[in-house]
């Protein structure tokens, strides 16, 4: 089915043009997300994987909740405490702004149409995939990330630095860190750019929240980027696949145009597989265990997926969208989802109020489960201790598929300042 033209008659009532277009929209979204949605089950039905036995370790790897950040805001994927098992952090669900359905892209039309009326002749921010690109643009962008790239892996960050924008080079402390944990990970091995973009954000102020579309709209392999705060310029966006390292690695660079030279504005670095296993294992293994009933480790394996697939916070493709629809529907009631709203979970008779729930790697390559609950008061060490090992021993012989899923649990006891005190018991250890 073709769009609207105005040889189609419509030119002498834009009103009714746009509702034709919009009912051409009606039905491509329909079409495509039936067939992404065949697509999505083929390729995970086609991924056969073997579910861990009962009392075995499984090799596994968490990922940290992540929260929403500027450009600015530079997220470290890879160093963390392990001894502190991080202080945790708040679920992020990626904001979907795709069309979904009848009943809200038909609401949309009646408040859009008149704005789309009054300011389609403004400038607005546009995307070209790298057929699209100019051939100086695509080839100086790739030169770039390639000089980015030798510089990370021989841990060269004031090279780094000195090709950033000034609001990075600025404030590099962050891509340092991130830099710096993870070059012997990545020393010696070949990069490869697995797709790349250019952003286009037009203007002379900020954006309150830039977003992109990218690709044919009903095609499975677009692609969007939502970001909030972004000031107006050029951009380019290049994910880059590290293999032949220690371990397979993802490298997303985000680019700004300044003359002639594309600068780095962006720096994100994360393993792209835990162990042997990639996103798609943990897929498949989130919606085996769904089947089976275990709700919980579920949900924590939907988030391993998801960290493992998605190679930034602010972007999306059909298949993560889909990722997102199975783990959206897989939350617990009694795991919280901000942690200015705990949720109380009552084990053994008594009632803790739950502050956040989440998962993160331990040196072994195995899950650490980690539940943080509100404590009146720490300052007794020894009773706080106590009071851990009996929350870890009630919240395992609740939950006793825990004990298959995750190498060890953590009780994390939060006193009304912020500060925390936790315990950590192995699983093998818990009678």
């Amino acid at each position: 089915m073709r769009p609207y033209t105005d040889d189609d008659g419509w030119a002498g009532c834009p009103v009714c043009g746009a509702l034709l277009c919009v009912c051409w929209l009606l039905r491509t979204v329909v079409e495509s997300r039936s067939s992404e949605n065949a697509l999505m089950e083929t390729l995970l039905d086609t991924r056969v994987y073997a579910t861990p036995k009962a009392g075995s370790s499984p090799i596994n790897r968490a990922t940290r909740m992540r929260e929403r950040r500027r450009l600015s805001e530079l997220q470290d994927f890879a160093s963390y405490d392990v001894r502190k098992l991080l202080t945790g952090s708040r679920v992020f669900a990626f904001e979907r702004n795709m069309i979904r359905t009848y009943s809200r892209l038909l609401a949309a039309l009646f408040l859009t149409v008149p704005t789309l009326l009054v300011t389609s002749a403004q400038a607005a921010e546009s995307c070209y995939t790298a057929p699209d690109m100019e051939a100086s643009a695509r080839m100086g962008i790739e030169s770039a990330v390639q000089q980015l790239f030798s510089a990370a892996a021989a841990g060269n960050t004031a090279a780094m630095q000195q090709n950033s924008i000034a609001a990075i080079a600025n404030n590099f402390q962050g891509i340092t860190n991130v830099v710096q944990a993870n070059k012997d990970k990545i020393a010696g091995g070949q990069a490869r750019i697995r797709n790349e973009w250019v952003l286009d954000a037009p203007g002379t102020t900020p954006y309150q929240r830039a977003e992109f579309y990218c690709g044919t709209f009903n095609s499975l392999q677009r692609s969007s980027f939502v970001i909030p705060g972004l000031p107006p310029g050029k951009y380019a966006v290049a994910i880059q696949d590290v293999t032949g390292s220690k371990q397979p690695f993802t490298i997303t660079y985000i680019l700004q145009q300044e003359g002639s030279q594309w600068k780095l504005a962006g720096y994100y670095a994360k393993p792209r597989q835990v162990g042997p296993h990639d996103g798609l294992w943990y897929w498949v293994q989130a919606r085996d265990f769904k089947k089976r009933g275990s709700q919980h480790v579920s949900f924590f394996y939907y988030l391993t997926a998801a960290d493992l697939l998605a190679p930034v916070n602010f972007m999306s493709t059909p298949q993560l969208e889909k990722l997102y629809e199975e783990q959206q529907a897989a939350i617990p009631k009694d795991i919280p989802q901000n942690p200015q709203q705990p949720v109380p979970l009552t084990l053994n008779g008594y009632t803790y109020n739950i502050v956040q729930a989440f998962v993160v790697p331990d040196e072994k390559q195995g899950l650490n489960l980690v539940y943080k609950y509100s404590s009146p008061d720490i300052s007794d060490q020894v009773k706080t201790f106590q009071q851990n090992m009996a929350f870890i021993k009630a919240l395992a012989q609740q939950y006793p598929e825990y004990k298959q899923a995750f190498t060890s649990i953590v009780a994390r006891a939060v006193g009304p300042n912020g500060q925390d005190f936790g315990t950590q018991l192995p699983v093998n250890d818990i009678k």
